[in-house]
């Protein structure tokens, strides 16, 4: 009885352990493709890649955005990187907060040595804000970025100053009010920070006007930006990915959950 409570306790123990054991052998084989990718290409390669994620033993979703603490991280990497070597940011995001993105942004922009921001899904809202500091973007073929319009109390600006604008004023209550305040001040300040990030590639003109299409709200918040419609826009933007991006980004999966929608069959090999 002894030796069998035991064995449980030990299996239990494995268990517990595992998710420990997966993360650390994960983390070192993403170090291992970095370290290559650095290697080949002679570049610094800083990957800010947010999944959704769980929380230990608990398994609760969380998710992940640009914040501030990637913000200290990212602009720490960058700083810490000779001025003439090219820097390949690998981006994964939803977006995030603006004032991060924005810190990150610059920091690339402001860097000696050519920045590549290489996007192998998508990098919305806050992530085109940093995508804006590179000077090339690569994507996959079907990769997107998104408008950076401002949202203002999880509200798009641009629709919080139509009803406040189309609207009788004795009908606008005064948290409407403030909050179009706000929206029109964000997005004239986003507006300008993103005509800076852009006139460095751009002529004034032409940055001037796709800042605007970008924070202005003409789309939906989560309209994807195809690499046709990226590069009508005049973004620097082309397909040529390579495979090391793709490979160090399958070591960043996403938590394991009880179902799957998705499923398919092994790569089929010449021979």
């Amino acid at each position: 009885m002894t030796y069998f409570g035991s064995f449980i306790w030990l299996i239990l123990l494995i268990f517990a352990m595992q998710p420990l054991i997966a993360a650390r052998w994960l983390r070192a084989m993403r170090a291992s493709k970095i370290a290559a990718i650095q290697k080949a290409r002679g570049s610094r390669v800083i990957a800010v890649i947010h999944r959704q994620e769980s929380m230990r033993f608990f398994g609760f979703p969380l998710a992940r955005y640009i914040d501030m603490d990637d913000a200290e991280k990212v602009l720490n990497a960058i700083r810490t990187t000779p001025p003439e070597q090219p820097i390949d940011m690998i981006l994964h995001t939803p977006g995030g907060l603006a004032i991060a993105a924005l810190q990150i942004a610059r920091a690339l922009r402001a860097h000696p040595g050519r920045v590549t921001v290489f996007v192998p899904h998508f990098a919305m809202s806050g992530g085109t804000l940093v995508a804006l500091g590179a000077d090339e973007i690569v994507m996959t073929e079907h990769a997107m970025l998104g408008p950076i319009d401002p949202q203002i109390n999880g509200m798009p600006a641009a629709s919080i100053i139509k009803v406040a604008t189309e609207k009788p004023l004795s009908e606008i209550d005064d948290q409407t009010l403030i909050f179009a305040d706000l929206g029109q001040k964000a997005i004239a300040q986003l507006k300008r920070q993103a005509t800076e990030l852009l006139r460095a590639p751009m002529a004034p003109e032409m940055a001037i006007s796709l800042a605007d299409k970008l924070t202005s709200g003409r789309w939906t918040h989560d309209y994807p930006i195809t690499v046709t419609e990226a590069r009508e826009l005049g973004l620097p933007v082309n397909t040529a990915m390579p495979q090391d991006i793709l490979d160090l980004m399958a070591l960043f999966p996403q938590p394991v959950r009880t179902s799957t929608g998705v499923e398919f069959g092994p790569r089929r090999t010449p021979g």
